[in-house]
């Protein structure tokens, strides 16, 4: 489906998120060392931990809300909210006053009004396009994300030591401009709902329901060993944002990079940091496709397995080396992991699940991140307990556990496969 024949909405979207994405991650990245140098790296975690929990359960009320009152409204609603509590955020790190407990309780609620915005954003898609061209736009969606996040961290490697009020003004500005954007040249997509529909529903019904609907895990032996596996390999490509910045900041000082007669780049911790952060978004964006044609050749337990290998072999090479150029390496080995089962793991739960039931399955399937990211914080005070190097053994043996329930799970679904199985 070509640009030009989009609707509206989705041009509109487009151009605006892309704005908002880029500033996002100028900043976005280093949070997690700010509030470790201003909690303690103990308590910073919890807090992380604390705070998603707001978010998941935002997520869930995320989508009845964009069913019950329009996907324009939600969207409108979050970006306004968002851009507030970015505001508000500034002015708790400005160079007039500042208090780390009031930033992290503008974190919080930036994460919940995206939780809220996502499902309803996702929906519109949806309503404007039909089924055949909506892997196509959803790609170019995510594609336009994974530049923002090569760009925003180089920028923000530059800018956010020096210029993090300013940073975080901006965002809160584009935010409000979005949300403008939205109401203005945006219309509502969702279905009309008759007044006896939105008499009768209540929002703990729908909680109820969805959360019943994740008991299929423990219905569905395979399934439930595929998120199990899931969460374990999530453990290490989550800490992209929680771990890895934090270590750098410890780690790499000063270090040249490049080296050319008299000009030489050098880089800080935040500086590796960005870099490294934007490799890993610059080689999802450029091979993406390619590998996941490639990955189609093998078969699926190899690649599953493989990917988590390779997690625990990226993942222990970083807590071994503090040489920028050593975890430019384990970066891209950990990217490999990423891709080889970022075109498969859908097409896997789409062949897993029963044709009635595929909504509940890629709803539950989607708790492998929810929880995984829930619990990936948990790194940050267990490098004060134990140390950097058995934190980053630790995360590993998990990716080693994940590819040995993939290759079990594997066998169960092909034994299920075989006739009379």
């Amino acid at each position: 489906m070509r640009l030009r024949d989009w609707d509206p909405n989705l041009k509109v979207r487009l151009f605006g998120e892309a704005l908002m994405n880029i500033t996002f991650w100028m900043f976005f990245p280093f949070l997690t060392i700010y509030f470790a140098e201003s909690f303690g790296k103990g308590k910073a975690g919890f807090l992380l931990i604390f705070s998603q929990l707001f978010s998941v359960f935002a997520n869930l009320m995320g989508g009845y809300c964009a069913d019950r009152y329009g996907r324009k409204r939600m969207m409108v609603i979050s970006s306004l909210g968002q851009g507030i509590a970015f505001i508000v955020f500034a002015l708790a790190v400005s160079p007039w006053y500042s208090s780390p407990l009031l930033a992290f309780f503008c974190f919080t609620v930036v994460g919940v009004f995206g939780s809220v915005y996502w499902p309803a954003s996702q929906a519109m898609v949806a309503d404007v396009v039909e089924e055949k061209d909506r892997s196509s736009v959803f790609a170019i969606f995510y594609t336009s994300i994974n530049i923002a996040v090569v760009i925003g961290p180089i920028l923000g490697a530059i800018f956010y030591v020096n210029y993090r009020f300013e940073l975080l003004l901006a965002a809160g500005l584009i935010c409000i401009l979005l949300a403008f954007i939205l109401a203005r040249w945006t219309r509502e997509t969702a279905p009309p709902r008759k007044e006896s529909e939105l008499g009768d529903e209540k929002w703990h019904y729908f909680l109820r329901n969805q959360i019943s609907d994740y008991t299929i895990i423990v219905r569905d032996k395979i399934f439930f060993i595929y998120i199990v596996a899931g969460v374990l390999a999530a453990q290490t490509f989550m800490q992209l944002d929680v771990l890895f910045p934090v270590y750098t900041k410890e780690k790499v000082h000063n270090q040249t990079m490049l080296e050319l007669g008299n000009w030489s780049f050098t880089v800080g911790g935040e500086q590796a940091f960005g870099i490294l952060l934007s490799e890993n978004g610059l080689l999802v964006a450029l091979f993406t496709v390619a590998v996941t044609k490639w990955m189609t050749m093998y078969r699926e337990r190899n690649v599953f397995v493989v990917s988590s290998l390779l997690y625990a072999a990226a993942i222990l090479l970083f807590g071994q080396t503090e040489w920028i150029w050593g975890l430019a390496i384990a970066m891209a080995v950990f990217t490999l992991g990423e891709l080889m089962v970022a075109g498969l793991a859908q097409s896997f739960i789409s062949n897993l699940a029963p044709e009635h039931m595929r909504g509940q399955y890629f709803a539950a399937a989607s708790l492998r991140y929810t929880i995984g990211r829930t619990i990936a914080p948990v790194t940050i005070p267990m490098t004060v307990w134990i140390g950097y190097e058995w934190t980053f053994f630790i995360l590993s043996l998990l990716a080693v556990l994940s590819a040995l329930l993939y290759w079990y799970m594997f066998s169960l679904y092909e034994n299920r496969s075989q006739p009379g199985g």
